[in-house]
């Protein structure tokens, strides 16, 4: 017991403990580095912006950042080219280890397809509501001699009527005929000048009538701003024309 004494209370014993815990820090420091290199620890790159951009770019784009790309799923944009990417996860700027999957939700090259709903005898402004359900829009208001006013008498897909249930594909323009409620009605020419054309349109909708050919002055630089300088016909107290005939305009 003395002896167990005496090594413990001697200069080789605290010397070989100095030694063991110095190993034990060495190893732990070795170890660590070792994970650091191998995971990269503490590095990190930004994620770029790849909304907008063409899924056929992104491979040589990603290559350049050390980043790998993953699409798992589709929707369909009607503003923006097939192909494009919609939304991504990790959103732009986040911070990621080089290697890392970026997952994509890209815009389809072709929109979905929707059954054509059953739209004969509704009346317009129920029609429109379930065009806009389905995803589809009003085209040409067509109107025909029947005493219900404004009900739809027939529903066509460019030119020909349409039955309900036939699949079409989404933002399809549907054009609708309609009842005069009296025959051959005649509404007054609208006065269109001074306004745009979607105000013009506006303005035809709700007096039953059409837009028929739109002309652009050489020049005119934003269309959407452009402003009505002369319709045909023209506008009169004595200006009659059927419901469901055009106005042709003239911007600049």
């Amino acid at each position: 017991m003395s002896n167990l004494i005496k090594f413990i209370t001697s200069k080789t014993f605290f010397i070989n403990v100095a030694i063991a815990i110095l190993l034990c820090f060495l190893s732990v420091y070795l170890v660590y580095s070792w994970m650091g290199r191998i995971t990269h620890h503490g590095e990190s790159i930004s994620v770029p912006d790849l909304r907008g951009m063409d899924i056929s770019r992104l491979e040589s784009f990603l290559d350049n950042h050390t980043l790998k790309f993953q699409v798992i799923d589709s929707l369909f944009d009607g503003s923006k080219d097939g192909g494009t990417v919609l939304e991504q996860d990790p959103a732009p700027e986040s911070k990621v280890k080089e290697g890392r999957t970026i997952y994509l939700t890209v815009n389809s090259a072709t929109p979905p397809k929707v059954k054509m709903p059953d739209l004969i005898d509704v009346s317009y402004r129920q029609a429109e509501a379930i065009l806009q359900t389905f995803g589809l829009t009003v085209g040409e208001l067509i109107y025909e001699p029947d005493l219900a006013k404004n009900a739809v008498l027939d529903q066509k897909f460019k030119g020909s009527s349409i039955k309900p249930g036939v699949e079409i594909y989404k933002g399809s323009t549907i054009d609708l005929v309609l009842g005069d409620g009296l025959g051959s009605t005649e509404v007054s020419v609208p006065l269109l000048i001074g306004l745009t054309k979607g105000e013009a349109m506006f303005v035809l909708k709700g007096s039953s009538l059409n837009l028929g050919t739109v002309y652009y002055d050489p020049g005119t630089k934003d269309s959407t701003e452009a402003l009505i300088y002369k319709q045909d016909p023209e506008s009169g107290v004595s200006s009659n024309i059927n419901q469901g005939d055009a106005i042709d305009i003239y911007l600049r």
